[in-house]
């Protein structure tokens, strides 16, 4: 990564896509931003449109690009893929998604692409896992948008609940960036206060938090039921961690890092807080779980280690 230029190729042009070019030009982070996307006529539309912005941000090279173009970037970032439909979970996408997905990271590697990969197409976690199988990379250099998008939610909904900043809460959601995800509520804290001490302070029951919980873990099928799709949530989320990795942060963020022994689990990329600086994912940060948050993290990881073993075994088949 050379001191004063840093490059990102955006593969997928959809909503996330253009979400995120647009959060990275506001930010006024990367200096070259090239964007892939088979519909290529839409990728040279959004880099016209995109390019207006810098004169209000701050000077970017934007353009539209192929694979080959990853051969001295920094970041790919892979937005591409089926979109959730309504009524689908992100389970159901992993056939179609890692189709694609298989598509993409062989050429970018081709390329001599020596970067880091930033994963946010459904279902997470499975095609990070998948991403790093395709490329070969060492597992600092994979990594998923797994559960920031779903901690950034929690935060939100008890920030609302308990008349806070959101940004004042350390709460996370744990696990698949889906259906089994889970709030680890019991080292949840508010101004170093457990959470949950806070909320029954507040006259907030353990029914009322059981209840948020659910309202985030659903959020995104209410969402797409409304507009079709979710995409300003998860795009600044890839935002704030290409700019942890850019700025060399070491920043503690949730995301789908690579397990190797936390929580008694390998093998897997999965929703944890991780550090992340400029080489990727500097480390785990493992929540010492309550038994009862242990169960669910390991039935979380059960669930995606079947879908992801049906799903590669499938691609091969």
């Amino acid at each position: 990564m050379s001191k004063h230029h840093q490059k990102v190729v955006l593969v997928g042009d959809g909503a996330v896509g253009s979400a995120y070019a647009f959060a990275m030009m506001q930010q006024g982070l990367a200096e070259e931003l090239v964007i892939v996307d088979v519909i290529k006529e839409r990728t040279v539309g959004d880099a016209l449109d995109l390019e207006d912005a810098q004169v209000f941000t701050a000077p970017k090279q934007i353009y539209s690009g192929d694979y080959s173009d990853a051969k001295d970037a920094d970041l790919v970032v892979i937005t591409a893929g089926a979109p959730q439909k309504p009524g689908e979970t992100r389970l159901d996408l992993v056939n179609k998604n890692l189709k694609i997905l298989s598509s993409i990271v062989q050429p970018i590697v081709d390329s001599g692409f020596d970067g880091i990969f930033v994963v946010a197409a459904n279902p997470v976690d499975i095609l990070t896992y998948a991403t790093w199988k395709f490329s070969g990379f060492p597992k600092n250099k994979v990594i998923g948008s797994g559960t920031s998008l779903d901690s950034s939610r929690l935060r939100v909904a008890l920030g609302n609940k308990l008349e806070l900043d959101p940004r004042s809460i350390e709460a996370y959601i744990l696990g698949e960036h889906g259906d089994t995800e889970f709030a680890a509520y019991d080292e949840a804290t508010v101004g170093g206060v457990p959470l949950k001490t806070y909320a029954h302070n507040k006259g907030v029951t353990d029914d009322e938090l059981a209840d948020i919980e659910d309202k985030v873990r659903n959020k995104a099928y209410e969402i797409i039921n409304r507009k079709g799709a979710t995409y300003y949530g998860v795009a600044t989320s890839l935002m704030r961690i290409t700019r942890a990795i850019f700025r060399d942060e070491n920043a503690i963020l949730p995301v789908g890092a690579s397990l190797e022994g936390e929580y008694g689990l390998d093998d897997i990329f999965i929703g944890t807080p991780a550090i992340i600086n400029a080489s990727g994912l500097a480390g785990v940060v493992e929540i010492p779980l309550s038994d009862d948050e242990k169960a669910k993290m390991a039935n979380s990881a059960k669930t995606l280690k079947q879908v992801t073993k049906d799903g590669l075994a499938a691609l091969q088949g």
